[in-house]
């Protein structure tokens, strides 16, 4: 965490949460235990993913590769509680403009979400040097954008109708995992071990990462952001006020 000024507690004070992501996987990866813990206390979250998934693993070609990744995401959710839809833009292809937008805020109109999760699009990664996916950095903007879009009237009017409504109601958006956390959601023990079951549900995607323990990878997370927040344990979130 880069953050210099002191950590404040994410606000809770809400019911409904729409979670966005490129793939299968990123929430499990920065904000699954705090989904967990906010399914616990009666929040309803739905998951977004804004594409199948289908170009994360070398070894499978997308046909086949799409539902089962689809397939784990589902399980991976059941597990912390939320439910999961999926948009069909392509996997490593994202790009800003008119149509992700417009997804996007049909989406937002249609749950109509006080709080918006999602992770990370900055640069880096928390602690991390390597460069971060296109589709995160291509997300995070267009998400930001579908928010205001979401909120206009005149923004996308052909998705007016059967009684859907623009939605103004989004207070925040909140990104997992950025360096530039400012926030963070204190998390039990049984919230870290739901954020790492539903991590463990990605069975297939896992195998296929040469080197990387996800046994460790969250409790040790947890730690970290929780000596930043100064709580036993944590996950940080970058906040945008709607």
């Amino acid at each position: 965490m880069t953050n210099d000024s002191a950590p404040v507690p994410l606000p809770e004070d809400w019911t409904r949460a729409l979670a966005v992501v490129a793939h299968p996987d990123d929430l499990e990866f920065g904000c699954s235990s705090a989904i967990a813990r906010w399914t616990r206390q009666g929040k309803e979250v739905t998951e977004l993913m804004v594409t199948r998934g289908e170009a994360g693993i070398d070894s499978l070609a997308p046909r086949e590769c799409a539902p089962l990744r689809m397939a784990e995401q589902r399980a991976s959710a059941a597990v912390v509680g939320a439910e999961v839809e999926f948009l069909d833009f392509p996997d490593g292809l994202l790009e800003y403009g008119l149509p992700l937008r417009r997804a996007l805020a049909e989406t937002i109109r249609r749950h109509r979400p006080e709080v918006i999760v999602s992770i990370n699009f900055r640069e880096h990664f928390a602690g991390g040097s390597g460069f971060n996916h296109a589709d995160h950095r291509v997300l995070g903007p267009a998400l930001l954008d579908a928010v205001r879009d979401a909120a206009n009237r005149w923004v996308f009017t052909e998705q007016l109708t059967d009684g859907l409504e623009p939605w103004s109601g989004v207070r925040f958006v909140a990104f997992g995992a950025s360096p530039r956390a400012g926030h963070f959601v204190e998390l039990s023990e049984d919230d870290l071990a739901a954020g790492v079951a539903s991590l463990d549900a990605h069975e297939v995607y896992l195998a296929n990462l040469d080197g990387f323990d996800q046994k460790s990878f969250l409790p040790q997370a947890a730690a970290m952001a929780g000596e930043w927040a100064g709580v036993p344990l944590a996950t940080g979130f970058e906040v945008f006020e709607a």
